[in-house]
């Protein structure tokens, strides 16, 4: 086929021109026949027509595909998709009109060269050469999709699949992107559009260690409201899960890298099904048979066409159908270059092309043939301009002249459409949209959210601690890592004596330990990263709140710590030999999960604005750092220079290292240095003890004060007043690093409200 297409490169390289007349062939009618047979040609009565009765530009009357024909092409052997009645009202009918959405092109060096056609295009028409350079992603799409049908978005890549989809969903702003969407005539709001419908994601958003049936038990919570009892939350399940074709893998965890689960057409499906779990009127599909084989990828077909059957209407992209996929779509878009070269029914393509002139074989596949010629025409000098305008030609002359007997036969034939507001509420009354409650008054008025805050939040708890809990060794490598360091430690700084060297080690041994708290809360850093898509797959359309899951995660997250704390305070505690009995250890064991609680708020509110595990390991690791430089340990408060203070205050290794220094060294009573030992750390330790005592006698004449070998000149007050550890209290130190801990964790929410908006600008 491509040998052929390259045989007729001449007529790319040659100026725009009308396609030339098709050769004599007995199985390829010319453009004017096929006029003469429109007459005598079945026509879809879904697609032919708009609301008013006229005939649409791009719905041009073609035979009815074997789907609407009711050839059981739409079943794939599971029932035949029935023929729609004459006549008969059509609930649902969303439409868009001359869709637009250009981004900025980036500048590339050396002029225009490295520009596709289209960018050159685009650019050369700007009137200011000092404007920015625009590229158009979207260039006047047109389209309709009714109940009932799979819309097919297809094309190359780069052709601008992905962003009509997100268009369509509302994922592009609504003051970037140009044209018309409406559903039944009105325009769709955000609101509106999450309660009915449903998008799912290119990638396999899910929780690995969870099973098939939990996953969609957890999504029926999320989107089902508390109004619907649990038994019927269970039968919706259930029905999904049949529906779906996954009772045999119902309970089969999902499984990733490490772990054995479902194969990858089994993961897709439970992905759609996560999100069509309310039984949706709208379901927006980004590829969903990528990198899925072809029994796979014709498996998620069947299961969207079921889908559709039951009342939805379905926009899907997709990449290469095979030819059975194909056979299950109702209605077909071509991009290119984000403009459209082929808008109608996949059994149009062999006519659309042979009437261009570039028959499609009859051994050949007819969507690789049709991705084939778009690419050599992409290629060609003449880009795919000869394409799109033949496809605006060829929809002129197939629409029914005004007044004329097809129009006339159109419109009796034209299934009329409810208004938005009847056709919810008939839909509501059917089944679909889920609810358990009659909702079927202002569609304005549906909940944002289907659960109470409190719901929402014991639900994202209880999933997260199953997920956690069928991943133990996450926790135990954790713990190994905290048991190892304190064992270490308390080997190093075993039985610390009272006196000058040491009380210094006392100061090291704080330092470390605190310090060491932070840095074990890094590994935290890859929990929401791993979560991060799928919390903004769910939250897209309105699952739960964002506060919801910033409290579950904080809840989840709190009992491991707890565990961890104890295990490094019973490790170091009387190994290392500290001070206070029982309160002292209370209070170093809560000092501990204090820094614990602060580190991993602070890590966390990390993740929800780095979006790389690498990049937030080095920003983490650098910041601790930071804050371990300025905690008062290696330079003195007094010391710091005047420019830098602040960092002093803001450090979160401060408070907690502050605190247990008070707790060990704020009782009294203790003493650090004695008579002779104030010559230690000095040249003057090395003298004899004899000398010692006499240099202690001048001492003690020239002060008038009697200090002796074991007078006690140095207690523990003293030892914080060196440090210059006297402005707060140890319980004050506590406050504050648990304060730290909830402020990381509302900044933690404010990220994932200004970072979380899923939609293109």
């Amino acid at each position: 086929m491509a040998h052929a297409v390259h045989d007729r490169l001449p007529f790319l390289a040659s100026p725009p021109a009308p396609p030339p007349p098709a050769r004599e062939r007995g199985r390829n009618p010319s453009l004017a026949e096929m006029l003469r047979l429109v007459g005598a040609a079945t026509v879809d009565p879904v697609a032919a027509a708009d609301d008013d009765g006229a005939a649409s530009v791009f719905s041009p009357p073609l035979p009815l595909p074997a789907t609407l024909a009711g050839g059981g092409g739409g079943g794939g052997g599971d029932g035949e998709c029935a023929p729609i009645a004459i006549g008969r009202s059509v609930q649902f009918r969303l439409a868009f009109t001359g869709l637009t959405y250009s981004v900025r092109a980036k500048q590339q060096r050396g002029g225009r060269a490295g520009m596709l056609p289209l960018q050159r295009r685009v650019t050369a028409a700007a009137p200011d050469a000092h404007a920015p350079r625009m590229r158009a992603l979207l260039d006047g799409i047109s389209g309709e999709a009714r109940e009932g049908e799979i819309l097919a978005v297809m094309g190359a890549s780069g052709s601008g699949k992905s962003t009509l989809i997100d268009a369509l969903a509302n994922r592009i702003s609504r003051d970037a992107l140009k044209g018309a969407v409406t559903l039944n005539g009105e325009p769709l709001t955000g609101n509106i559009l999450k309660s009915i419908s449903a998008y799912v994601m290119q990638d396999d958003l899910l929780f690995p260690m969870l099973t098939v049936a939990e996953t969609l038990s957890f999504a029926a919570e999320f989107r089902l409201p508390r109004a619907l009892s649990p038994a019927k939350k269970r039968a919706r399940v259930q029905a999904l899960i049949d529906q779906l074709g996954l009772r045999a893998a119902a309970n089969t965890i999902i499984g990733d890298e490490g772990h054995r689960g479902v194969s990858g057409g089994e993961r897709r499906r439970v992905s759609i099904g996560t999100d069509i779990i309310h039984d949706p009127i709208l379901l927006f599909l980004d590829e969903p048979t990528s990198g899925l084989d072809s029994t796979s990828a014709f498996m998620v077909v069947k299961v969207l066409r079921r889908i559709a059957e039951s009342g939805s209407i379905v926009i899907t992209s997709i990449h290469q159908p095979s030819q059975r996929i194909l056979g299950l779509l109702d209605r077909l878009i071509l991009l290119s270059g984000g403009r459209t070269v082929f808008s109608g029914t996949p059994s149009a393509l062999p006519s659309y092309f042979a009437e261009f002139g570039f028959p499609v074989p009859d051994d050949e596949n007819r969507a690789e043939f049709a991705l084939d010629l778009i690419r050599e025409f992409e290629s060609s000098p003449t880009g795919t301009k000869p394409l799109v305008d033949f496809h605006r030609a060829w929809q002129r002359m197939h629409a029914p002249s005004p007044g004329s007997a097809a129009d006339a036969d159109h419109q009796s034939l034209v299934p009329t459409t409810m208004s938005l507001k009847e056709a919810i509420s008939a839909s509501i009354s059917r089944g679909k949209l889920v609810s358990g409650a009659d909702v079927a008054g202002e569609a304005a008025s549906m909940h944002t959210y289907a659960n109470p805050f409190w719901v929402e939040m014991k639900v994202l708890t209880r999933r997260s601690a199953i997920n956690t809990r069928r991943m133990p060794e996450l926790f135990l490598i954790r713990l190994g890592a905290v048991v190892v360091t304190g064992a270490i430690l308390a080997t190093v700084f075993f039985r610390l004596d009272q006196s000058p060297k040491g009380a210094q080690e006392r100061l090291g041994f704080f330092a470390f330990a605190m310090s060491t708290m932070f840095y074990t809360c890094a590994d935290a850093l890859p929990v929401f990263l791993q979560e991060r898509y799928v919390f903004l797959r769910e939250t897209a359309y309105g699952a739960y709140r964002r506060a919801s899951y910033v409290l579950s995660n904080a809840i989840v997250s709190f009992p491991p710590l707890v565990v961890l704390s104890l295990s490094f305070a019973f490790t170091t505690f009387f190994a290392v030999g500290l001070a206070g009995g029982v309160p002292g250890f209370a209070f170093y064991a809560l000092a501990i999960l204090a820094s614990f609680w602060a580190g991993s708020g602070f890590v966390t509110f990390l993740s929800g604005v780095i979006p790389h595990v690498m990049i937030g390991y080095t920003v983490v690791v650098a910041i601790l750092a930071y804050f371990l430089l300025f905690s008062g340990f290696f330079i003195n408060r007094d010391r710091i220079p005047g420019y830098w203070i602040w960092f002093h205050y803001l450090s979160l290794v401060k408070y907690p290292f502050e605190g247990v220094l008070q707790n060990e060294f704020g009782r009294g009573g203790e003493c650090f240095v004695r008579g002779a030992q104030i010559f230690d750390n000095s040249p003057l330790a090395a003298l004899p003890d004899a000398v010692k005592a006499r240099v202690l006698a001048s001492i003690s004449s020239a002060l008038g004060v009697g200090i002796g070998a074991d007078t006690c000149l140095v207690t523990g007050r003293g030892v914080l007043q060196q440090a210059a550890v006297t402005q707060l209290g140890k319980w004050e130190c506590l406050l504050i690093t648990v304060a730290w801990g909830f402020l990381f964790r509302i900044f933690f929410y404010f990220s994932l409200v200004l970072g979380s908006k899923n939609k293109r600008r």
